[in-house]
């Protein structure tokens, strides 16, 4: 039984760090822009006042509040409600890792003074170091960057097609 659960186990853990790849990689750009376009200087003060437990309790707030939305999502697939559930997955996954990630950003270093959340977080890192030790992680990897290049090289044509002056052929 061991053999048959442990493949599987692995798959779906590189499933799960996969999408959470593809949504980081949208949601750390939003993050930054964020950052740079909005100064919430008396708030991010407040934030990082505040002590090691406490800011676990607001690191955690968007993960409690946010992540039960995933089964919701799930029902309104299940249901033919297919771009609400999307759209709610989507969104509401985005907005998640956007706060979890400028909360972690800023509260970090009080974070890792709780044993529990550094013991918690260094298996995590050592977790995702592995996954992307993989070949599958690799092949993968290298199929996204070739996807990237090759929306970029469309992107280019598409801007320099419209850069051009327009020629009237009367």
């Amino acid at each position: 039984m061991k053999r048959i659960l442990e493949p599987i186990t692995y798959v779906l853990a590189a499933v799960y760090f996969l999408v959470d790849a593809v949504f980081m990689a949208v949601a750390m750009p939003i993050s930054r822009w964020i950052a740079r376009h909005f100064e919430f200087k008396r708030l991010r003060a407040w934030i990082r006042s505040l002590p090691p437990y406490p800011s676990l309790a607001l690191f955690s707030v968007p993960v409690l509040i946010l992540e039960p939305i995933k089964p919701v999502a799930a029902y309104l697939v299940a249901t033919g409600q297919f771009l609400s559930g999307v759209a709610a997955f989507v969104g509401c996954e985005l907005l998640k890792l956007v706060l979890v990630e400028r909360l972690f950003h800023l509260t970090r270093d009080k974070l890792m003074r709780i044993p529990a959340f550094a013991w918690v977080y260094g298996k995590f890192t050592e977790m995702k170091a592995w996954l992307q030790a993989t070949e599958a992680w690799r092949a993968i990897r290298a199929l996204s960057l070739a996807a990237k290049d090759c929306v970029a090289r469309a992107r280019a044509r598409l801007a320099e097609s419209f850069g051009r002056p327009v020629t009237s052929r009367d």
